[in-house]
C-alpha cells in the first residue's frame, strides 16, 4: 500500500472509532430507527451542494494563480489539480492541501514556494467567510455572538502576522529562541517561511480579499445549506440561519485544533448544537451529523482521489505519494 493510502487508512480508522463512540453513546437502535424513515435523496443533494462548494473555491484558486501570474494551465487540468488537494483534507487545519502545489511542481515545474502561499490565503478568506456566516446565524439566539467575537480575534491576529513584516519577523525570531529541537527546526525553516509570507502578503492585501471572501461565504454557506437539507430528510426543519451557524462554528472549531479533519471536535460540536440549541432529537442529531460529515469531509477525500487518478493518467511520471518536504519548505 502507498504511503498516502496508509495515511488515509489510519485516519479512517480514527474516524470509525470516533463515530463508533458517538453512536454507542447515543444508542444504535434509536439512530437506526431515525434512518429508516430518512429521505436519502437529501443526502445526494447535500453531496451536490458540497461539490458546488468545491467549484466556488476553485474560482478562488484560479483568482490567486492569476494574481501570481501562473498561467497556461488548461482549466480542466487546473480543476483536477485543485481537487487533488482534497486527498489530504483529513489533515490538521487542512494544511495538506499544499499538496496542490506539489502537483503543480510535478506537472508544470512551478516551484512549490511560489504557489504554497495560496493555501494560507484560502484559509484566511475561508475563516473570514465562516465568521460572517456565524455572525449572521448568531442573531437568532442569545450568546451566539461570542463565537463571532472569538473568531474575529483569530482572524485579526492571523492577518496581522501575514500583513506585517515586523510582526512576522519578530515571531520567527522568537521561535528560534525556543530550546531544543523546536528552536533548531525554527532556525532551519524560518527563512523559507519568510519567503512564503512575502508572497502571501500580496494575496491578502485588502483589495485582494473582497472577491475571494465573497466566494468563501457562498461556498461554506452551501455546506450549511446541505446540513439543513439533510435535517429536512428527517422531517426536522430548524431555521436555515441556525443550521448554517451550527455548521460554521463546528467547522471553525475543527480547523483550529491539531486533529485530522477536526475529527471528534467538529463532529461532537455539530451534534451537540443540533440537539441542545436546535431542538433536534438526539438520535436524529447524531444521524444528521454522520450524514453531513460523509457528504462533506469523506466525499471531499473521494473526489480528491478521483482527481488525482485522472492526473496520473495524464502524467504517468507523477509521484502520487509526493508530499511537501519535511523541513517545511512547502508550507507558508
Amino acid at each position: 500500500m502507498s504511503k498516502l493510502g496508509r495515511r488515509l487508512v489510519v485516519v479512517m480508522l480514527l474516524g470509525i472509532a470516533v463515530y463508533g463512540v458517538i453512536i454507542l453513546s447515543r444508542g444504535l437502535t434509536q439512530i437506526s430507527v431515525s434512518l429508516q424513515t430518512y429521505a436519502w435523496w437529501t443526502f445526494a443533494a447535500a453531496c451536490g451542494l458540497a461539490f458546488t462548494n468545491y467549484l466556488l473555491r476553485f474560482l478562488k484558486w484560479e483568482y490567486y494563480l492569476a494574481h501570481l501570474d501562473v498561467r497556461g494551465i488548461p482549466k480542466g487540468e487546473s480543476l483536477l489539480t485543485f481537487l487533488s488537494g482534497f486527498v489530504l483534507t483529513v489533515t490538521p487545519g487542512k494544511v495538506g492541501e499544499v499538496f496542490k502545489s506539489v502537483i503543480l511542481q510535478q506537472t508544470r515545474g512551478i516551484p512549490i514556494a511560489r504557489t504554497a502561499p495560496i493555501v494560507v490565503a484560502e484559509r484566511v478568506t475561508d475563516l473570514i467567510g465562516v465568521i460572517v456566516i456565524i455572525t449572521v446565524g448568531s442573531i437568532s439566539f442569545p450568546g451566539g455572538a461570542l463565537w463571532a467575537t472569538l473568531g474575529a480575534i483569530v482572524v485579526g491576529v492571523l492577518l496581522m502576522v501575514v500583513a506585517s513584516t515586523k510582526v512576522s519577523d519578530g515571531l520567527l525570531r522568537a521561535l528560534t529562541l525556543l530550546p531544543g529541537p523546536l528552536g533548531r527546526l525554527a532556525a532551519r525553516i524560518g527563512p523559507k517561511i519568510a519567503v512564503a509570507l512575502h508572497g502571501l502578503r500580496g494575496l491578502t492585501a485588502p483589495s485582494k480579499l473582497i472577491w475571494p471572501t465573497i466566494l468563501s461565504i457562498g461556498a461554506w454557506g452551501l455546506e450549511g445549506l446541505g446540513l439543513w437539507v439533510i435535517l429536512g430528510g428527517f422531517s426536522v426543519r430548524p431555521p436555515l440561519s441556525l443550521t448554517a451557524f451550527f455548521y460554521a462554528t463546528a467547522t471553525l472549531a475543527g480547523a483550529l485544533v491539531p486533529l485530522p479533519g477536526g475529527l471528534g471536535v467538529t463532529d461532537k460540536l455539530l451534534e451537540e448544537q443540533m440537539a441542545h440549541l436546535g431542538g433536534v432529537p438526539s438520535a436524529t442529531a447524531t444521524a444528521a451529523m454522520l450524514l453531513i460529515r460523509f457528504a462533506t469531509l469523506w466525499f471531499a477525500v473521494a473526489v480528491g482521489f478521483v482527481a488525482l487518478g485522472a492526473l496520473r493518467l495524464r502524467y504517468p511520471q507523477m509521484n502520487a505519494d509526493a508530499a511537501p518536504p519535511n523541513d517545511g519548505g512547502a508550507k507558508p
